[in-house]
């Protein structure tokens, strides 16, 4: 299981990007399914990371916003939640966890894990040198940071091998790579040079819409440190690619590959240059749910197992779908008791991956960022704003078929009040039934901050910066 920081679906060129160089992912989706409408369920790190673990939406297990590891180190994070590794472990699986958590306290085992390497405090940097968590104990390694996980990948793939005592069990290997996240100065310098010469034609040339509220950043100036940015993006993309081909190529050698399931995907998107804006969710005040900031890659491929292969499936699925499909792959689904404590909104889709029809594909995605909440058609896209300090911003509903870059808000066009009442009336259905008291995102004023400066609150203060009188 391989899910990467802040790998936007369009940077991938089985997703139609023209320039990137990612063969390794190219031989993933030609082996496998290639899921075209996969949302996050947050436009930040943590939450996202968190849904995928647990099966929950953030106002379930209650991590809002992303973990600043420096400041809040020993966050509760996911204490007591039943997580995706410990259904797996009581299903006979041999367990193993490689680089990045980011759901609280990275340097801790977490439950269900037979293997952990993680980080000792946080990610960085991405080059040299490196604190480690092996087990709980604190590690140094000079380098890349990457090869250095994968290492320690193939470590865990031997071992499980050679271990008698395990080599019977199936296994389960998440690896999280962070290459892609900022700052991207670190990448490889022979994979930097490799843009060089790159148009980035595939990136639109956009300003800022106002729809979007404040842009917090947005192309570098001058142009030529705005090329360079990219080519240390693209190239970031490229060295996650080069590590699983590493993984891929120790499965092949073993035997291993065929009936091995292999799933790539990111935690949340990113914009560079997109609607005039760099970074994600945070890339604006108030936080956004633009499209290149929600949308993912998912590939699946596992031929022994069925799963088609060179397919592209268009249904909307997201990350508690995902668990809910490894679950069922895995012949680990909880029993009736513990999958209603848990109470995910996640729906497997392996009967998808196989080329079967289904019924009734879920028609809507929904997403959340702390005070906001987003539903997601095939067309429409809402977004709900809810008070924070007692400041709120307008809400929004885009007609993605005849604005697919989302520049026009329609919510207070008449033409479309059916449309607003029939999503506002889905929104409020599927967090009724998914969110807790006191995890809910509509109440973060009294939930333990996970960072300082949360971007609901630097939107509040921001209004009322700009709406307070000046005196005379």
């Amino acid at each position: 299981m391989f899910l990467t920081d802040d790998h936007g679906q369009w940077a991938q060129h089985a997703y139609g990007n023209s320039e990137l160089k990612t063969p390794n992912m190219d031989r993933l989706a030609a082996r496998g399914v290639r899921m075209n409408q996969a949302i996050t369920t947050c436009p930040v790190c943590s939450p996202a990371r968190a849904s995928f673990f647990t099966g929950r939406m953030p106002s379930q297990h209650g991590i809002s916003d992303w973990i600043n590891d420096r400041q809040e180190p020993y966050l509760q994070g996911l204490t007591g939640q039943i997580l995706l590794p410990q259904l797996l472990q009581k299903a006979g699986y041999y367990t193993g966890l490689v680089g990045k958590w980011h759901c609280g306290n990275e340097r801790e085992p977490k439950p269900g894990f037979d293997h952990w390497f993680s980080y000792w405090v946080s990610q960085y940097p991405h080059r040299g040198k490196q604190n480690f968590s092996d087990q709980g104990k604190h590690v140094v390694e000079e380098g890349q940071q990457s090869p250095l996980l994968t290492n320690h990948a193939l470590d865990f793939l031997r071992a499980h091998k050679a271990d008698a005592n395990v080599s019977q069990k199936p296994f389960f290997l998440f690896v999280g790579y962070v290459d892609t996240h900022s700052p991207h100065r670190d990448a490889p310098d022979d994979l930097v040079a490799e843009y060089q010469s790159a148009t980035f034609l595939d990136i639109p040339d956009e300003q800022p819409s106002p729809c979007h509220g404040i842009v917090r950043e947005g192309k570098a100036s001058p142009p030529g440190a705005e090329r360079q940015r990219l080519r240390e993006y693209y190239a970031a993309a490229s060295s996650v690619d080069r590590e699983i081909g590493k993984i891929v190529a120790e499965l092949e050698t073993t035997g291993q590959l065929e009936n091995t399931l292999i799933v790539y995907t990111g935690d949340h998107g990113l914009n560079t240059g997109h609607h005039g804006v760099w970074e994600k969710g945070i890339a604006t005040l108030p936080q956004n749910f633009l499209e290149e900031s929600v949308r993912v890659a998912c590939t699946v491929s596992w031929p022994a197992g069925g799963i088609q292969q060179n397919v592209v499936c268009e249904d909307l699925v997201g990350h508690p779908d995902l668990w809910a499909t490894l679950l069922d792959i895995a012949g680990a689904t909880p029993d009736t008791q513990v999958a209603a404590e848990i109470n995910s909104p996640g729906r497997s889709y392996l009967p998808q991956l196989k080329g079967r029809r289904v019924k009734n594909p879920s028609a809507s995605h929904f997403t959340e960022y702390g005070n906001a909440r987003m539903v997601r058609t095939h067309r429409y896209k809402l977004i709900l704003r809810y008070p924070f300090e007692g400041v709120t911003y307008p809400h929004e509903l885009y007609d993605r078929q005849s604005d697919p870059r989302e520049k026009v808000n329609h919510y207070n066009d008449p033409t479309y009040h059916v449309i607003v009442q029939d999503l506002t009336t889905q929104i409020n259905t599927f967090f009724a039934k998914y969110s807790i008291p006191g995890r809910s995102g509509l109440e973060i004023e009294t939930q333990p901050k996970c960072n300082a400066y949360p971007i609901w609150q630097e939107a509040a203060d921001r209004y009322k910066k700009d709406h307070t009188p000046k005196p005379a």
